[in-house]
C-alpha cells in the first residue's frame, strides 16, 4: 500500500494548521488554546486605532464574515459549497448543497488563529487566505442545519505568536522594541470581541431562539470562557443552548464523567440528539498516541479531557464522514485536496468539496492521562481512494489540523439532529 500513500490534507490546509497549531502551545501552562483573560479591559490593538469598545460595530453586517444580513455575494457561507461523494467501491456521486430555509437554529462560529497580520491582535480586515477561508472551510457547510453567524474579532494573531515562541523573521517592530500590550490585555481584546459580537447577535434575534456555539483551537477557547461566564451564568440563556461544538480544546472532566470544573452547567453530549450539551475531543492516530508532553487531551488536575465521538457519542467506535475543501483557492494557501491514489482520477471531481465516507474509523479512548478521539484510516486494497489522512508536524500536536475536516460530515448531522429536538 505505501506506493499508492496519499494525503487528503493541501497546501492550504497544512498552512492554516500551521496557524492553530502554533498558537495551541501559547498558554501559559503550555496547554490548550484559548483561554482568555478577564473581560472588560480597555485595550488598544493593532495600529492602535480600534480600542475594545465595539459594541456597535457587530450591529453592522460588514463586522461579519457570515449573517443573514449580509449580500449572499459577500457573505463567505454562500459561496459554493457543492460536493463530490467519493465512496469506497470509486464511484462518486454529485451532492448539491442544499441550504436550510428559514431554519430553527443558530450556529454561532469562532475561528482558530489564522491571522498574519503584523501586530499581537488582528485588525477588523480578513484576508482571503486566512479568516475567510477558515470559515469557509470549517463553518459553512453547517448552513444546511442551521442560520451561521461568523463575526471577525481582533484575535491574537500568528505573527505574535510565532515572536514570542521563537522571535527571528516573525518578530514584530513593536515586539523588538518591547512595547507591545500584555498577553493578558491580547486574550482580553480577543475575548472582548467575540462577547460583544454575542450580545449584539442576541440582541438581533428572538429572545426564545436556539443557538450553537461552534469553534476551533482559540475560537473554542474563547467560546468555552463565553459559555461559562455569560450563558451558564444565565438560566433563561442556556435553556436556549442547542449544543457547544468546542474543537481542538479541553473540557475539564472527571474520568468517565460528563461534567467537570470548566463548565459545571453542561455536560458531554452522549446521544446524536441530546441537547444543552457539549461535543469536544482533540484527534490523534491509532499508531500516534499522545506523548507525555501532549498539547491536547489533558485536563484539570484530577480530571482529564472530555471526549464526544461524532460517531458515537454513547460511547464506541463508529465511521466518521470526512469532507475537505478541493478547490484552488491560489497565493501562498493554494492547493487541492486529493481523493483518489490515483491522481488523474481526480478530475472527475469538479466541485470546491469532496466528501469521504468510511475512510475513518473513530472512537475516544483514554490512558489515565489524556483523552483523545483516536482515529484509524481504513487502508483497504480495493478502495481507490487514498488511504492516508494528513495532519501530522510532531507527535505532541496530534492530528489537531484536521479535528473539524475529518468529522465535518458528523458534526453537521449531529448539529441537524440537536437542532429538531430543541425544535421539539
Amino acid at each position: 500500500m505505501a506506493s499508492r500513500r496519499r494525503t487528503t490534507t493541501t497546501l492550504v490546509a497544512v498552512a492554516a494548521a500551521l496557524a492553530v497549531l502554533v498558537a495551541a502551545c501559547s498558554s501559559d501552562d503550555g496547554t490548550e488554546e484559548g483561554t482568555s483573560g478577564p473581560a472588560g479591559s480597555d485595550v488598544v490593538a493593532g495600529d492602535g486605532d480600534e480600542g475594545s469598545a465595539v459594541d456597535d460595530v457587530y450591529a453592522d453586517p460588514a463586522a461579519w464574515l457570515c449573517h443573514p444580513d449580509k449580500d449572499p455575494a459577500e457573505d463567505v457561507c454562500h459561496r459554493d459549497l457543492d460536493a463530490t461523494v467519493v465512496l469506497a467501491d470509486g464511484t462518486t456521486e454529485l451532492e448539491p448543497f442544499e441550504r436550510a430555509e428559514d431554519p430553527a437554529v443558530d450556529c454561532f462560529y469562532v475561528y482558530p488563529t489564522i491571522s498574519l497580520d503584523d501586530a499581537p491582535n488582528a485588525d477588523m480586515d480578513p484576508a482571503e487566505g486566512e479568516e475567510i477561508y477558515t470559515v469557509y472551510n470549517q463553518a459553512a457547510r453547517f448552513g444546511s442545519v442551521c442560520e451561521v453567524y461568523a463575526p471577525i474579532y481582533r484575535q491574537r494573531t500568528l505573527t505574535w505568536l510565532t515572536s514570542r515562541l521563537g522571535g527571528g523573521e516573525g518578530a514584530t517592530e513593536s515586539t523588538a522594541a518591547g512595547d507591545q500590550p500584555s498577553e493578558e490585555e491580547i486574550r482580553a481584546l480577543a475575548y472582548d470581541d467575540v462577547v460583544a459580537a454575542f450580545d449584539a447577535y442576541l440582541a438581533g434575534v428572538p429572545e426564545d431562539r436556539g443557538f450553537v456555539l461552534l469553534g476551533h483551537s482559540q475560537g473554542a477557547g474563547i467560546l468555552r470562557q463565553l459559555l461559562a461566564e455569560e450563558i451558564e451564568t444565565d438560566p433563561a440563556l442556556h435553556d436556549r443552548l442547542v449544543s457547544a461544538l468546542l474543537l481542538g480544546t479541553s473540557v475539564s472532566v472527571p474520568p468517565g464523567e460528563a461534567v467537570g470544573s470548566d463548565l459545571p452547567g453542561t455536560p458531554l453530549c452522549r446521544a446524536v440528539d441530546e441537547t444543552g450539551c457539549v461535543v469536544t475531543y482533540a484527534s490523534f492516530r491509532t499508531e500516534a498516541p499522545p506523548p507525555p508532553n501532549s498539547l491536547f487531551g489533558g485536563g484539570a488536575e484530577g480530571e482529564t479531557a472530555g471526549c464526544v465521538n461524532p460517531a458515537a457519542p454513547a460511547g464506541g467506535s463508529g465511521m466518521l464522514t470526512s469532507e475537505l475543501v478541493v478547490e484552488d483557492l491560489g497565493g501562498a494557501l493554494g492547493g487541492r485536496a486529493q481523493a483518489f491514489a490515483d491522481p488523474a482520477r481526480d478530475a472527475e471531481i469538479t466541485t470546491p468539496w469532496v466528501v469521504l465516507p468510511d475512510l475513518v474509523s473513530a472512537r475516544c479512548v483514554s490512558d489515565g492521562t489524556y483523552t483523545w478521539l483516536d482515529l484509524t484510516v481504513v487502508a483497504d486494497p480495493s478502495d481507490p481512494r487514498v488511504d492516508d489522512i494528513g495532519g501530522d508536524l510532531t507527535p505532541e500536536w496530534g492530528l489537531h489540523l484536521v479535528d473539524v475536516n475529518v468529522a465535518l460530515g458528523d458534526l453537521v448531522a449531529m448539529v441537524g439532529a440537536q437542532a429538531a429536538a430543541h425544535a421539539g
